[in-house]
């Protein structure tokens, strides 16, 4: 038996090469999460229950990134979360939320916490419209029992448009009426959507965010492969999600390969993402069976005990190396999923072949991953989990095991709280476009033509931080 060495991000370093980039904010970092959504950042927040719903997956797309939400949810609650980003920021509402004219102001204000949203229209069928109700018009009432149509701007004195109407149009309509939502209707009167002047400036303000052609948020929902994992599906895609993941701990397998040709039997325009993988054959046999783009790791991540629990896996380096060709013949974009520690692994991952890399255990602990601070000690964490942890595992929705039949391979981890996750997004992308200039690199195809990796020995490894002084 031949045994191959494998590496992982600290055993390499990549040589400089001579460059002709004068500021690493030349560098151009769009990327491909698959076959037909790019991303002006290759970064996607991991699809963990302590990292990725709707705050994280906005946060992500407004900085050209994408966030993945979790599958340890019910449905309904999933879809929910997708359609918050979804509603975010866009052009055209195109199902704007409506209340009843004889739901009370105490039914109202239950709604508004119920979809975090101030303005709805009304309607009785939720077709016609008959007026606009906004918390201008709730804002200093004080009986709750009152109805909205006692309160509400009546459909004779609203300005409404036609579905068609132009941005440039709707801008203007909306400004010399000093009016702040624009209602769109037919010639009958029935409701054709939503135009915001909130949303006009967002889109306008915002040109690097990753938006879907409608100008609405990018966001990916994550499903598995057994169980009512087509309903998921089925929901997912009538709240139109942009890409779905198949997120399983070992993708090469039949269950991922009869779940991919299930999907895309049904739906062979969505975007479908498999994985996780680790080698070349894995990647060829998911290509096979019709993914639009692949996720790649097994057992590098920070709260993962994959391998020291089974004893399976490839360091991730390798891994990427192993899996960026036949990706590349084939044009199927891959995700490095795991083991991103600093700028530094983010280079190297990218440099290696990577189109993308999903960030779990650096962006736990921001402001915008789900859960409470907790304080410890004078500190403050939040905190976070493997998804084949134990406690994931008791927790899911279709949980079977008791706790004495679960082999956990992951752990649970208190995270110092570390702030908004720009902050974070922001120093690993500073590292990259450094990176991308000491390689001579305008792109991310050059970096990966130009690079040339060495492997260093462990006194290379120490050298390579700071060392011989003490750190303030």
């Amino acid at each position: 038996m031949t045994i191959k060495t494998a590496l992982t991000y600290d055993d390499v370093l990549l040589v400089p090469q001579k460059s002709s980039i004068k500021s690493r904010q030349n560098v151009d970092t769009t990327a491909k999460l698959s076959k037909n959504i790019s991303l002006k950042i290759p970064i996607v927040s991991s699809n963990m229950d302590t990292v990725t719903e709707s705050r994280m997956a906005i946060a992500m797309a407004l900085a050209g990134g994408i966030g993945f939400i979790h599958r340890f949810c019910n449905i309904d609650y999933q879809v929910k979360e997708v359609t918050k980003v979804k509603r975010k920021q866009n052009i055209v509402i195109e199902k704007p939320f409506t209340v009843r004219p004889n739901n009370t102001l105490a039914e109202l204000k239950e709604k508004v916490q119920e979809h975090n949203c101030h303005s709805f229209l009304v309607s009785e069928n939720d077709k016609q419209l008959q007026g606009i109700i906004t918390s201008r018009d709730i804002v200093l009432e004080k009986d709750d029992t009152k109805l909205v149509s006692d309160v509400m701007t009546p459909k004779s004195r609203l300005i409404t448009a036609d579905k068609n109407i132009s941005t440039e149009k709707a801008k203007e309509l909306l400004n010399n009426n000093k009016i702040e939502k624009l209602p769109l209707v037919d010639q009958d009167f029935n409701i054709q959507g939503l135009i915001t002047s909130t949303d006009i400036i967002k889109n306008n303000d915002n040109e690097k965010a990753a938006k879907d052609a409608k100008g609405r948020l990018l966001v990916a929902a994550a499903v598995g492969v057994r169980g009512d994992f087509m309903e998921r599906v089925d929901a997912l895609a009538k709240a139109e999600v942009d890409a779905i993941v198949l997120d399983i701990a070992h993708g090469h397998s039949t269950n991922e390969l009869e779940a991919i040709a299930q999907i895309k039997a049904k739906y062979p325009n969505i975007e479908l993402i498999g994985g996780n993988i680790a080698t070349a054959k894995a990647a060829l046999d998911l290509i096979k069976a019709g993914v639009d783009g692949i996720k790649v790791g097994v057992g590098p991540g920070s709260t993962c005990t994959t391998r020291t629990t089974t004893g399976f896996g490839v360091p991730q380096l390798t891994a990427i190396m192993n899996i960026a060709p036949v990706c590349r013949q084939h044009g199927i974009p891959f995700n490095a999923d795991g083991g991103i520690r600093k700028p530094a692994d983010f280079v190297k991952a990218m440099a290696a072949g990577a189109d993308t890399i999903m960030i779990g255990g650096q962006f736990s602990g921001t402001e915008e991953t789900p859960g409470p601070l907790i304080s410890y000690r004078g500190r403050q964490y939040k905190i976070s989990r493997g998804m084949a942890s134990l406690t994931a595992a008791l927790s899911r929705p279709d949980a079977k095991e008791n706790i004495n039949q679960i082999t956990p391979e992951g752990v649970e981890a208190r995270v110092p709280y570390r702030g908004p996750v720009i902050n974070i997004i922001n120093q690993f992308m500073g590292g990259l476009r450094s990176g991308m200039s000491y390689g001579n690199a305008h792109n991310l195809d050059e970096l990966i033509q130009n690079t040339e990796f060495i492997r260093i020995t462990n006194a290379g490894f120490r050298e390579s931080d700071s060392h011989d002084n003490e750190v303030l």
